[in-house]
């Protein structure tokens, strides 16, 4: 096994026209574009997999926000119940802290707008942090192509001054040059493709958290708002028993009820 591969690695490195030799060929120009192209596919599949990783997060604190938060008393009981440093936790904090701020404000404030004002900063804050990192990946799926077609721009340059050099326009001249030309151009898509996919996937998925955020963070404002009388009717049924539906008592066909109707 060892053998088939040192053999397979000596015939890459003695392949005249695989990516080392055009990197060699290439000079420092070939090589510092490669170089560029392999940084961002790094930091680009790093930004991916961490923003994955936050998500998932993010939305496993919704479903235990979902299945015991709204089944306690009060805020206070609700937010004891979350991770501590839960999004989620986070914007019943704020809103806590906004209520209790309220009391000491010296002008004329309205609570409602106090209030709304202080969960929006909050609920802003946690999506700023989510999209952290994705204007990277949308510079990269809009450079990375261009960053590769100046290699092949290079490429073409020295295929060019090789014919012009040469005399003639012969296979063994441009081939090198060319192939360069055309590793970088693949290189390009091949850094902005996943770039680009990710970007789009991921945006996707923090619109949908952006609005799980906001309509809690208006949960919790109708709950301060109205001081524990409103709370999410999908919680308040969920936690509620159901109730067996009462049965009629018999009637005759007179209409009354436990007898038959006489006359005098």
């Amino acid at each position: 096994m060892l053998t088939t591969i040192f053999a397979a690695a000596a015939s890459a490195e003695e392949n005249p026209y695989g990516l080392a030799a055009a990197l060699k060929e290439g000079g420092l120009i070939a090589q510092g574009t490669f170089g560029i192209l392999v940084i961002m596919s790094i930091v680009s599949f790093y930004i991916m997999f961490t923003k994955l990783f936050e998500q998932q997060k993010i939305m496993n604190q919704a479903k235990r926000m979902r299945a015991d938060f709204w089944r306690s008393s009060n805020l206070k009981e609700g937010a004891a119940k979350l991770d501590q440093n839960s999004a989620y936790r986070q914007i019943v904090d704020d809103g806590l802290a906004a209520q209790e701020q309220h009391t000491k404000l010296t002008d004329p404030v309205e609570a409602h707008d106090w209030l709304h004002g202080s969960l929006a900063r909050s609920e802003a804050a946690i999506n700023s942090k989510l999209g952290g990192g994705l204007a990277f990946l949308a510079t990269v799926g809009a450079t990375a192509p261009f960053i590769g077609l100046f290699g092949t721009v290079i490429g073409i340059y020295r295929a060019l001054v090789k014919i012009g050099s040469s005399g003639q326009a012969s296979i063994d001249a441009v081939a090198g040059p060319v192939g360069e030309a055309l590793i970088m151009t693949a290189l390009g898509l091949l850094v902005a493709v996943p770039a680009v996919l990710a970007y789009n996937w991921l945006q996707r998925r923090n619109k949908a958290i952006s609005e799980d955020l906001s309509a809690f963070s208006n949960d919790v404002l109708g709950f301060l708002a109205s001081k524990g009388a409103v709370r999410p009717s999908v919680a308040a049924v969920s936690a509620s028993k159901p109730v067996a539906p009462a049965t009629k008592p018999a009637t005759t066909t007179a209409g009354q009820t436990g007898g038959v109707q006489t006359r005098a």
